[in-house]
């Protein structure tokens, strides 16, 4: 069965088969008995019809048997008389059981060499036969195919059909409302660590309740840990930039400019190692929520603090382009993305473009760009490429990391690729619904 079809969809197939194997088996078997018992009842009316037959033939004289042949004959049985014998009947093993009711409804047939056949062996119902008078002519006869059998299958087969179908409908809304909470419980899920505790009201049967249980405590742990490691970070990056602050201020008393300027890049990097682990571990819960942003304007704004800084970045693209969006979480993906750009080459180009469904944020820059076997490696938290470098480069090398990270919140996708010119291209697809 396909992964698509869900657990509702799946128990409706194992009830539909269920009750179709049921219906099948109980109709065979139905219409099995109903069969045997309209052979009893065909079997006995066609004995009494053949008994008076013969009487009312017997007792006519040769010239007139033929006329009352005719007068005998029915919508459902034929009869005509001839004195002359009959070829000899083709076998016809399942219609013995027949002419031994026949017999057995009326024991005088026997003495008339009583024969039965199909008028078309394996292609039809319809039955001959003939049975020999005391003079030694014969009797004729033939039992109409009225159809009357089949329409009453077909019609017995619809009404069974109704409870069958009713007992589907009634299956059907059973296990939707049994299932119910289930579906409450998935939609909580996607809300663990993106917002404040939702809570899911027991229901169902007592494993769905265990499961909502152990699903409302697992989710009260998550929230209380996600809690707990948002207010320590923001304690422990309160407790360092109140140093970082006074190194900063203790930097105008050194005379060495040198030693100065060195001093405050080293306490520069650790402000920014500081800002990035804490942007990626910040938790996500009461995070940035959703509005409707202009993201062309965020790109651009984001452009123009690198070039007010003396930073070769240029921005290609419209100068408007709402979409919905967490404007802050995308804002510093691109300045991640510009910054990692600039760290490796010298110049950073910046596109924003709109296609069928989708926005593109593309920053490219002239840097020796990733090894094809690195690029899902470098988007790992904390991951260098060159560990001998490592402690020449600024952050934690969790740039791309977190760039991934906002990207994933916006339900869109970031994609690294080197550039035939060389270079790296990363490039942020966002849907727009």
């Amino acid at each position: 069965m396909s992964r698509s079809v869900g657990l509702v969809g799946r128990l409706l197939a194992i009830l539909l088969l269920a009750l179709t194997l049921e219906f099948a088996v109980g109709t065979l078997i139905y219409e099995r008995a109903g069969h045997l018992s309209l052979q009893d009842d065909e079997a006995r009316r066609l004995a009494e019809h053949l008994v008076i037959a013969r009487k009312l033939v017997t007792e006519q004289p040769p010239g007139e048997r033929h006329a009352m042949a005719i007068q005998l004959t029915t919508d459902r049985y034929d009869v005509h008389w001839t004195p002359a014998s009959p070829p000899p009947p083709a076998l016809a093993p399942e219609l013995e059981r027949m002419r031994r009711q026949i017999i057995a409804w009326e024991p005088s047939l026997e003495q008339s060499s009583l024969w039965l056949r199909l008028a078309s062996p394996g292609r039809s119902s319809q039955i001959n036969g003939g049975l020999q008078l005391p003079d030694g002519s014969w009797l004729y006869f033939g039992m109409r195919h009225t159809g009357g059998q089949w329409t009453f299958t077909i019609g017995r087969m619809g009404l069974a059909l109704i409870p069958l179908v009713a007992l589907m409908v009634a299956g059907a809304m059973m296990i939707r409302r049994t299932l119910a909470p289930l579906k409450d419980l998935t939609k909580a899920t996607e809300h663990i660590g993106l917002s404040d505790e939702v809570v899911v009201a027991e229901g169902g049967t007592s494993d769905v309740r265990d499961l909502i249980r152990a699903f409302n405590a697992m989710q009260k742990r998550i929230h209380r840990l996600i809690t707990e490691r948002t207010e320590t970070l923001a304690a422990v990056g309160h407790d360092l930039r109140t140093p970082l602050a006074r190194l900063q201020l203790r930097l105008e008393a050194i005379q060495d400019d040198e030693a100065r300027d060195a001093m405050a890049e080293d306490l520069a990097e650790m402000g920014a190692m500081i800002e990035s682990l804490l942007a990626f571990l910040g938790g996500e819960k009461n995070g940035e929520a959703v509005v409707r942003a202009d993201v062309a304007v965020t790109v651009a704004t984001v452009v123009d603090a690198f070039q007010d800084q003396g930073a070769d970045v240029s921005y290609e693209g419209p100068d408007h382009l709402e979409m919905n969006a967490r404007p802050l979480h995308l804002r510093r993906a691109v300045m991640n993305l510009v910054e990692n750009a600039l760290h490796y080459g010298r110049r950073a180009y910046v596109t924003v473009e709109r296609r069928t469904g989708q926005v593109l944020i593309r920053v490219e820059d002239d840097g020796p760009g990733i090894p094809e076997d690195k690029m899902e490696e470098v988007l790992k938290p904390f991951a260098r490429l060159d560990e001998a470098r490592g402690r020449n480069t600024r952050g934690l090398g969790l740039g791309l990391a977190i760039v991934a990270k906002a990207v994933e919140q916006e339900g869109g996708e970031l994609i690294l690729a080197n550039r035939p010119t060389g270079g790296l291209s990363a490039e942020i697809r966002l849907p727009l619904e």
